[in-house]
């Protein structure tokens, strides 16, 4: 089986391939024999019902500063591809969800992975919610009595932005912090969303698990340990990659997930889990398939090309 897969993206030119999970699924496609497309976001149009793109044919090295080459742009119907990779990265912004609305005009006739109306309605932080039992104690919410009343019954909180992405602007506030009415200040002017504010887990300095899913069944699994500075363990804030297994509480946390992830087809995911409790869906980039490998995990774009070669296939 040959595909035409047209995979859109933040700039081919602008990622660090070492970690890139995209790039490592374009590896993979393109040693099956299945034909790249690269495109930007930004070079959609929409045009009277359907749905175009400005492509480039694309091949893929495996070598740092030389990863790629690109072929002459020209312009393509998207329906035409077999297969559309939804990969570019957050924010979770208007832009991103106009994205998932003209997708939706070609998809599933062209597999968009993921699924861009389920990508747009269960973002990462939103989503966890519908599975109180398996999270840390967790308020969503921008009113300040609220999160005054939840800081003080739980004393020691994280606080972060709803549609954040990548560990950015993510606090730890202990209890009587002199800093909280100014950090509170802080997210009320720079967001407009309400904010996710959560119970502390101390086990967050033993790591914090990226799990990631293929088709609703667990794939493999990286532990990410914060360096002793930082309260993130996102390895695109420092944090160490280890290799792990999963706990007995981990693996019920994928089995009560996974019929929801299939249901909504969200084939490839990736979970956060501190200390036995889940605190994101990840659906839009999820990350953590090159480190997985490189520990001596399975080689989970594999898996997730064999699941899109099946589907194409059915």
């Amino acid at each position: 089986m040959s595909l035409t897969v047209a995979v859109q993206m933040d700039h081919i030119a602008s990622i660090r391939i070492k970690g890139d999970s995209t790039f490592a699924l374009m590896l993979e496609a393109q040693a099956r024999g299945h034909k790249l497309l690269h495109y930007t976001v930004d070079r959609m149009a929409l045009r009277d019902g359907e749905l175009f793109a400005i492509v480039e044919p694309v091949t893929v090295r495996d070598v740092e500063g030389a990863h790629f080459e690109l072929g002459a742009p020209r312009r393509i119907r998207l329906g035409e591809a077999d297969v559309v990779l939804m990969r570019q990265d957050p924010p979770f912004d208007m832009a991103y969800v106009t994205a998932t609305h003209l997708l939706e005009r070609i998809h599933p006739r062209t597999l968009v992975v993921n699924d861009p109306a389920h990508v747009r309605n269960a973002p990462e932080k939103v989503f966890v919610t519908e599975f109180p039992d398996l999270m840390p104690k967790t308020l969503i919410s921008r009113d300040p009595a609220e999160i005054r009343a939840f800081r003080d019954e739980l004393g020691d909180i994280v606080m972060k932005p709803l549609y954040g992405n990548g560990g950015a602007a993510v606090f730890r506030m202990k209890a009587e912090d002199e800093n909280f009415g100014s950090l509170m200040d802080l997210f009320s002017t720079t967001f407009r969303e309400p904010w996710v504010v959560q119970e502390y887990r101390s086990e967050v300095r033993d790591g914090d698990k990226r799990i990631i899913l293929v088709d609703g069944e667990f794939a493999g699994a990286v532990n990410r340990v914060p360096s002793a500075d930082d309260l993130r363990s996102n390895m695109v804030r420092g944090g160490q990659a280890q290799a792990t297994e999963l706990t007995e509480r981990e693996r019920h946390i994928c089995e009560r997930i996974g019929p929801a992830l299939r249901r909504r087809g969200l084939l490839f995911v990736g979970i956060d889990v501190i200390g036995g409790y889940l605190t994101e869906i990840n659906v839009t980039s999820p990350t953590g398939i090159r480190a997985i490998k490189r520990l001596g995990g399975p080689d989970i774009a594999s898996l997730i090309w064999d699941v899109i070669e099946a589907k194409r296939r059915g």
